[in-house]
């Protein structure tokens, strides 16, 4: 476990050279999460105000509800898929010596827009079956549906990557991707530890951090300014260790991608470190 948790710092510590030499890159992960909030909000603020969503507490879900989520999910995975192949466009730029700009990352994305549609489009129709089916399981049918879910993020790992460097549709990409994987690692392979990991641990650092600060401020009886001062800096804290590690995860995909096709990751990374990205099962 340990080792495991060591390789991904490592991992962590080559990603973040390649955003220290293209901080620019922090840009698409912000663009993403500001479109899935603006796509959020015209999709659920009318949802709230006409109690569309009161219906799903309901057994018997109208067909509508359902459409309208589905168009939903459509819209948000474009959104997240465009800037994620704009990033890791830009990445593999750089991995391969390159001095990528924002132009750069645009440029490949918008010339995949009808690639990255179809995937948003096959992407949202597995996770809108997958919830539906799990909202309706108990406990163990959701355990398993979560393993199809995990077998599913795993076999589309490389997708982005593949839409922003080889001229295929979604279909051959998810398919490309699980070839690429079978090449590379095997057969029987699983998620490792991974960046998200790493981040996942320092948040909950903080966050307990932060609470521990808010107790105190409460227990003292201080100003109840502190306490928002407090809480406003806990929610921006963990919005940019998100920003950051959605971008390191990105540059990361970028360099697994290389490794899978190339058997070289770039002078950023350990090519033995990215053969550890996925492990015998």
């Amino acid at each position: 476990m340990f080792n495991k948790i060591s390789n991904s710092w490592e991992l962590l510590k080559a990603s973040a050279k390649v955003l220290q030499a293209d901080k620019e890159l922090l840009i698409f992960p912000i663009i993403s999460a500001v479109g899935v909030l603006l796509v959020t909000a015209t999709f659920f603020i009318p949802m709230l105000v006409t109690d569309f969503l009161g219906a799903f507490t309901s057994s018997n879900i109208p067909f509508l509800n359902y459409f309208v989520v589905f168009l939903y999910y459509i819209v948000q995975y474009t959104v997240i898929f465009f800037a994620n192949t704009a990033l890791v466009g830009a990445a593999i730029i750089r991995l391969k010596g390159g001095d990528p700009t924002l132009a750069d990352g645009f440029r490949v994305a918008s010339q995949r827009f009808v690639p990255i549609l179809g995937y948003a489009l096959i992407a949202a129709t597995v996770g809108l079956v997958l919830k539906a089916i799990s909202d309706r399981s108990k406990s163990l049918g959701r355990f398993i549906i979560s393993l199809i879910g995990l077998a599913w993020n795993i076999a589309t790992y490389l997708v982005v990557p593949i839409l922003a460097v080889e001229e295929v549709g979604p279909i051959d990409a998810i398919k490309r991707s699980v070839s690429l994987l079978k090449q590379t690692w095997g057969e029987q392979i699983v998620g490792n530890f991974s960046i998200n990991t790493i981040f996942g641990l320092i948040s909950m650092g903080i966050v307990l951090i932060g609470f521990t600060f808010g107790a105190a401020v409460i227990m003292l009886e201080l100003s109840w300014v502190l306490l928002i001062i407090i809480g406003a800096l806990l929610v921006l804290t963990l919005v940019l260790i998100g920003l950051i590690s959605s971008t390191l995860n990105g540059i990361y995909t970028a360099a697994v991608y290389q490794y899978a096709t190339t058997g070289e990751a770039g002078e950023f990374f350990n090519p033995d470190l990215v053969q550890n990205a996925f492990r015998l099962r």
